[in-house]
């Protein structure tokens, strides 16, 4: 796993198969840190 900074944030992203994946859950919490499971459930 990597860690990329944006915005003072940092988001994790994996890579499978040549693929690769950014964690929606850090971007839920810079959005709402209080009720990130908000914002991935919309």
């Amino acid at each position: 796993m990597a860690k990329i900074s944006v915005k003072d944030t940092e988001l994790t992203i994996v890579t499978i198969n040549d693929a690769d994946y950014i964690c929606i859950t850090d971007l839920a919490r810079y959005k709402n840190p209080e009720h990130s499971d908000d914002v991935v459930k919309n």
